[in-house]
């Protein structure tokens, strides 16, 4: 237990540290593995999830609503028509270079189109994919 507890300390300090896409998604694979010690974060996950339609809101239904089936493009919010930069880290630089803005659209995000909060996996997942996107 007390391991447990200080995995998940170590883990919610690792992600306020984190600069880069790959800082965040060892921030998150640290927090995966106190509840998978052998968790390891996966592009064709990430992909799937990103890709995967969700039966929670019409207007949103999968991330591809907002962001398109490329990452590395622009994309456009479903229902304020607002542009939307490239999630792909290769496509924007700063995609993923401040934890809170990750930590908050994943919140946002997570919920509107999945319905509920993701999973530290499921982010590590999400952050290895569009990581690799060119």
């Amino acid at each position: 237990m007390r391991t447990h507890i200080a995995l998940c300390l170590l883990a919610v300090s690792s992600i306020t540290l984190a600069e880069t896409p790959p800082q965040i998604r060892q921030a998150y694979t640290a927090e995966a593995m106190a509840t998978d010690k052998n968790f390891s974060a996966s592009a064709k996950r990430g992909e799937t999830l990103f890709r995967q339609r969700f039966a929670i809101n019409d207007k949103m239904p999968a991330c591809t609503t907002c962001h398109t089936d490329n990452p590395a493009a622009t994309g456009k919010h479903a229902i304020t028509g607002k542009d939307i930069k490239p999630l792909a880290a290769q496509a924007n630089t700063e995609r993923f270079s401040d934890p809170a803005k990750v930590e908050k659209w994943f919140g946002r995000n997570c919920r509107e189109v999945v319905g509920r909060l993701c999973t530290p996996a499921e982010k590590a997942d999400v952050v290895a994919y569009l990581s690799e996107v060119r």
